[in-house]
This record gives structure tokens, C-alpha cells and sequence, in this order.
């Protein structure tokens, strides 16, 4: 910063020469200022998060873009000087209290920028993303959301350099101002509105961004892969672009059209007035009702898992029950995070709402979930944690006469910001599940595998390990914490099954266990590299149905959805109930096999199927059409003929899901 400084006070000499005034030398200069901190910001995230095989001379066109980004937002932050300064009273060297009013001004917006960049950094490194309006979400959970961070990261140390950071830069623009005065003194530089009104002109057309059509943050979605677009972008630009996509809205029409496409897809009856399908199926595998545990795995990635044969061995007793229960090892979540996870299993219905979870919408309210045709069943919800975070309590009150267990209601005590233990939780729940008299459907929801990683300190048995980073790395773990995490997760996993076999309640239960979403990161030891570059890994989970003496043994190898996880169950029990949803029964078969997906702050969406992946944009043209079945064959026509197809079915699940959201509770659900 010293060596900018230096380097723009060398430009006064040019500058002032023409009779530039005072004010906007200054402006100029912390322009300048402004452009090296932006670009340091770019640097910072090429060389922290670049792919190891992308090439340096691919990423040109992105910095080209990312500085045509990052003039838009210099230039608003620049603008209001130039702008009020207009009123020669109102300039910064009309006095000495306007000096240090502006300062503290520049002050505050770039500690407000910094802090922007700096949350930017920590969502990229977790979710290989840039930061967007859905971090407003947390906004409503601020108070869990502050404590997960204070637990998980050192805020303190950040906040206190933070601003240092920000107070050392005020000194600096206290510097250039003093520096532009002397270098001017004696000059006669008249004040003239012409080179404000020229300036503020500049500035207006840098924030429009191009001519004759503005610069629209979707270009960097354009660029050739995920990581170039990623980095020609700003925070600043994709937070403020994503605002708008915050309401929930659907077409009817669009519905309409679109029915016939969808219903080819998923075998519906071309001639049904209602999305709504009676189905009263008969149990091949139990002979009276069965208990129902669907556990919901935080953050339960399946290619950092020992069911995808990674050599860190994370998860040897749940393999070992994938290994003695029916598996699907290509199960995906429809979209990334737990609120959206949690949303989709309940209801069947993908969370396609752009940047607001619809758990904190009304669409979380009065939704129709097939838990509710388990009549005769005792329900449950555990959490180990606040059921008001994410307003998870508010989407499982759909399910009627629901007892909710969760914060408060244990006997172990919390460990973190997340609750008790998942060990303790699962062992409570099977207390509870052992007093029961009837039938019971029970959600336990984990959180232990997701920062801070705390491992409970009266879990001595438990032995942490410490692979190299290097081994780590390869196998897609960021730290070990990360890694202990997921086999802490196993190991209270195995607690409760060995502790569930000694009661009654277990030799007539079905266990289904199913991640919320996976963690984008390395996998490329043990899957090829479409998984890691298209971002496969962060909505890839495991899913297991597990009823030992009633469920045979079986690999299943076709890619099925988590939406389809309550039809299942609903299946294998033979229970009779009402299917609203986009979700089908995959044990007991179905016609295409497809997961759909949609990345809500690009706006992206996409099909994956047993051969393909692929994508779409909703806000802009450009499909993707990638073959991940390397032993499959295509001819060129058949390529075409297969995106065609894909391309109208993604765009019927969208619309119908839109539809769904809004209409899940209605008499007729046709639209």
C-alpha cells in the first residue's frame, strides 16, 4: 500500500498540471488505491482456490472481466465524494472537519468491502462458491448463526485485523489528502463544476459497465468453466445481482405446458387432471407395520465415505451395513444445504426457490408429506439443537402429532452451537424408541459432522488420527478435524445400531440413512473428474435402506434422487398414501433414473442420469451436455437428440417444483 501511495502521488505532477481540482486528484488517487486492493483480492482467491489443472492463460479474459466488475463498484464507492463535492462547502478540503467526515466515510465502506471479501474467502473454501444473496438467510437465525461462527473460526483475530486493516488505510487516504494539498499549494487551481459533472459522467458509465447493453453480473457464468467465471467475479457484484431472486413465484402456464413432457418422463397417466397419484402398494418385505428411522446425515458427502473405497477409511461400520442392506451408491441431492435438505425429503419436492429457503416462507407452512399416511404411528423429530434454526420446527410441524425432541428436552448436555452429541442423541432416541407400545416413524437430524467438529470430551474410546495434509488433501479432506468428523459421525452411528439390537423395537425396523447434501471438493481418487470439476461431490450422498431379516443385501448402482426417499418408504412398508410429489418409490422400481439438481445463486439447474450430466442456465442460454459413462457410446445425432430431451424434462421439474411450492396443500394439485 505505501509503494501505491508513492506511486500515485508521482501521477500529481501530470494531474495537476491540468488544473484538475484538488478534490478529484484525490479521487483519482484512491482509485487507484482501490483498484490494487480489488486486484489483490483476485489474486488472493486465484492462488488459494485455483484447480490444479487450470491453466494460467485461461484466466486472462476472467481478470479482464473481474476489473470491468470491480470499476463498477470503485466507482459507486467514489461517486458520492465527487457527486456531493458539487457544493464546494461540501468538499473534503473545504475544511478540516469535511476532511475527516469523508475519511471516516471511505473508512467505513471499506471495512464494510473487506469484510464482504473476507466472508467470500470462507464460503469459496467450504462450498466452491462465491458468496450470494442466500447468506441473508442466516439472517434470521443471526444469534446460532454468530455462535456456529465464534465456535467454528477465530473471529476475534479476524475482526481485530480486520480493522487495523481498515484504520492503517483511513491513515493512508488522511496521507493522500495531505499529499495532493502540498503538491498543490500556490497552484491557483480554480474550483470548476465542469470536472465534476466530466468525472461523475465517467463514473456513471463505469457503473452502467458497457454499451449499448450494461454489464450484467451473468456474464462471468459465460466463461468456459465454473472456476474462470468464479473468479472474474466480485462478492460485492454476485450478492447485490442474487437480491431479487429472494421471492418465491411460479407460472401456471408454464406447469401447464409442460405436464405432458414430465409425465412421459416419470410415468404419470398423460390424462390425469392432478398431480396428486393414490397408490396402495403391498410390502414384499414386511408383514405388519413396521418402525421407521430415517436418519438425515449432516453433511454426508459420499465420495469422503468408505462405500466410494476412499482409503482413509472414514465410515467402516456404516459400509459394513451398506454391505448387509439395499444401497444406492448414486443418490443426489437436489440442491446444496441442510434447510433445502431437510425440505426435499419432507415434502418430495426440490427447494427451487433462487436465494430464500423455503423453510423461512410460507412455503414451508400447511405442506402435504406422506409421514402423514403413516396413520396409526407414534412420530418423531430429533435434533440435538435449536429446531428455530432454519425454522426446521416449522417444516416438521406439517407432520401431524409430531412429538419434537430436540433442545432442552435431553438429559446430555450440548457440546456446541449444535446441540448434544450425536452419540447422546442417538442413544436417547433409542431410550424413547423402547418405551414405545406402537408402530413409530421417527426423522433424526445429525449435526456433529459440520464446523466446529466438536468431538465430545467423554467420548474417550474414540481415538482421533492425524494423516498427513498431504494424504488429506488427496482424499478430499480439508483438515483433519474434517476427517475425525466423519468418523466420529460413524462411530456414534454404530453406537446406536449396537444399541438398538439389544431391544425389542429392532427386529421390526427399517433404518433409512441419507445425507442432507455432500461437500463440494477433491474426489478425484475415487471418481473421474466430471465429479470434481462440475461439483458432482456437493450433492452426491449415500442412501441406505437397512432392515436386516426383511431387506435383502443389494448394490444398486442407477442414479435415484432424496426426493424419492418418503415414496420409497412408503413402498417397502406397503403403506397406502398420497404421492404429491416429484419423488418415486426407486426400491420397487422406476422408468428413467434421474436426480434433478439446480444451483440456486447461478441459476443453474441440470439432470443427472445413469449415462449424463446436464445443465442449463435459467438466467441466461447455455446448456451442457457431459457423458459420465465412459463405456457408453453415442453417435453425434443421439448426443443432440438426448440434450433435447433432458433440456425440456429439467425445465418441467422446474416449473412444476415452482408450482408445487405453492400448492402442495391444495384440494386439486393439477395445475
Amino acid at each position: 500500500m505505501r509503494q501505491a501511495a508513492l506511486s500515485s502521488q508521482a501521477h500529481l505532477y501530470m494531474l495537476f498540471r491540468l488544473r484538475i481540482p484538488k478534490t478529484l486528484l484525490w479521487v483519482l488517487n484512491l482509485f487507484i488505491l482501490y483498484t490494487l486492493l480489488l486486484t489483490v483480492f483476485r489474486c488472493l482467491t486465484l492462488l488459494l482456490f485455483k484447480p490444479a489443472d487450470e491453466p494460467f492463460s485461461s484466466l486472462i479474459s476472467s481478470f479482464l472481466l473481474g476489473f470491468r466488475f470491480d470499476l463498477r463498484w470503485i466507482c459507486l464507492l467514489l461517486l458520492p465524494v465527487v457527486l456531493v463535492s458539487t457544493v464546494p462547502q461540501f468538499s473534503p478540503y473545504y475544511s478540516v472537519r469535511n476532511k475527516k467526515a469523508w475519511t471516516w466515510y471511505l473508512a467505513f465502506a471499506t471495512f464494510f468491502v473487506v469484510l464482504i471479501y473476507t466472508i467470500d474467502f470462507g464460503c469459496f473454501a467450504y462450498y466452491r462458491v462465491r458468496l450470494g444473496a442466500t447468506v441473508f438467510n442466516f439472517a434470521d437465525d443471526v444469534a446460532i448463526a454468530s455462535r456456529m461462527l465464534w465456535e467454528s473460526y477465530p473471529v476475534f483475530w479476524l475482526l481485530l485485523g480486520l480493522t487495523i486493516m481498515v484504520l492503517s488505510l483511513r491513515f493512508l487516504f488522511t496521507r493522500l489528502h495531505g499529499a495532493v494539498l502540498a503538491k498543490t499549494e500556490g497552484k491557483r487551481i480554480l474550483y470548476k463544476r465542469k470536472w465534476f459533472l466530466l468525472t461523475a459522467f465517467v463514473f456513471v458509465f463505469c457503473v452502467y459497465g458497457g454499451f449499448p447493453k450494461p454489464l450484467n453480473w451473468n456474464a462471468a457464468f459465460r466463461m468456459h468453466d465454473d472456476f474462470s467465471g468464479y473468479l472474474a467475479l466480485n462478492p460485492l457484484q454476485t450478492v447485490f445481482s442474487t437480491l431479487g431472486n429472494r421471492k418465491p413465484h411460479f407460472d401456471e402456464g408454464k406447469a401447464k405446458d409442460l405436464y405432458p413432457v414430465l409425465s412421459d418422463w416419470m410415468g404419470w397417466d398423460k390424462n390425469a387432471a392432478s398431480y396428486k397419484k393414490m397408490e396402495n402398494p403391498a410390502s414384499k418385505y414386511f408383514a405388519s407395520k413396521p418402525n421407521v428411522v430415517l436418519v438425515v446425515c449432516e453433511s454426508f458427502s459420499m465420495y469422503k465415505t468408505s462405500m466410494s473405497g476412499n482409503a482413509l477409511n472414514t465410515t467402516p461400520y456404516i459400509k459394513s451395513l451398506c454391505d448387509s442392506g439395499l444401497f444406492f451408491n448414486r443418490c443426489f441431492t437436489p440442491h446444496f444445504s441442510t434447510a433445502r435438505g431437510m425440505f426435499a425429503i419432507v415434502t418430495g419436492i426440490p427447494d427451487v426457490q433462487l436465494a430464500k429457503f423455503s423453510t423461512r416462507t410460507d412455503a414451508a407452512k400447511n405442506q402435504h408429506t406422506i409421514i402423514n399416511n403413516f396413520e396409526g404411528y407414534n412420530k418423531f423429530y430429533f435434533l440435538g439443537g435449536s429446531p428455530a434454526f432454519n425454522n426446521f420446527e416449522g417444516l416438521m410441524q406439517n407432520v401431524n402429532g409430531v412429538q419434537m425432541e430436540t433442545e432442552g428436552a435431553f438429559v446430555s448436555k450440548p457440546i456446541d452451537v449444535w446441540g448434544i452429541s450425536d452419540k447422546n442423541l442417538f442413544l436417547e432416541a433409542n431410550k424413547l424408541f423402547a418405551q414405545q407400545t406402537q408402530p413409530f416413524f421417527a426423522v433424526i437430524q445429525t449435526s456433529d459432522n459440520h464446523p466446529p467438529y466438536t468431538i465430545a470430551e467423554e467420548d474417550k474410546d474414540f481415538v482421533r488420527q492425524e494423516p498427513d495434509k498431504i494424504e488429506l488433501e488427496k482424499y478430499g479432506f480439508e483438515s483433519a478435524a474434517q476427517y475425525n468428523a466423519m468418523r466420529y459421525f460413524d462411530y456414534s452411528v454404530e453406537h446406536f445400531i449396537e444399541s438398538a439390537k439389544k431391544e425389542a423395537w429392532f427386529n421390526n425396523t427399517m433404518f433409512v440413512f441419507v445425507g442432507d447434501h455432500g461437500v463440494a471438493g477433491n474426489a478425484t481418487a475415487m471418481y473421474q473428474n466430471e465429479w470434481t470439476e462440475d461439483r458432482l461431490t456437493e450433492m452426491h450422498v449415500p442412501l441406505l435402506f437397512y432392515a436386516p431379516g426383511h431387506l435383502p443385501a443389494q448394490k444398486r448402482n442407477e442414479v435415484v434422487s432424496q426426493i424419492d426417499v418418503l415414496p420409497s418408504i412408503a413402498g417397502v412398508c406397503g403403506q397406502k398414501h398420497m404421492n404429491s410429489t416429484l419423488g418415486r418409490d426407486v426400491v420397487n422400481g422406476q422408468n428413467n433414473h434421474s436426480a434433478f439438481f439446480i444451483r440456486h445463486d447461478e441459476g443453474e439447474t441440470g439432470l443427472i442420469t445413469d449415462d449424463f450430466y446436464f445443465t442449463k442456465n435459467i438466467l441466461f442460454e447455455k446448456e451442457k451436455l457431459q457423458l459420465l459413462n465412459a463405456k457408453a457410446t453415442y453417435t453425434k445425432p443421439q448426443l443432440d437428440s438426448v440434450q433435447k430431451r433432458l433440456s425440456a424434462v429439467t425445465s418441467g421439474y422446474l416449473e412444476t417444483a415452482r408450482w408445487m411450492l405453492m400448492n402442495n396443500k391444495k384440494t386439486s394439485l393439477s395445475p
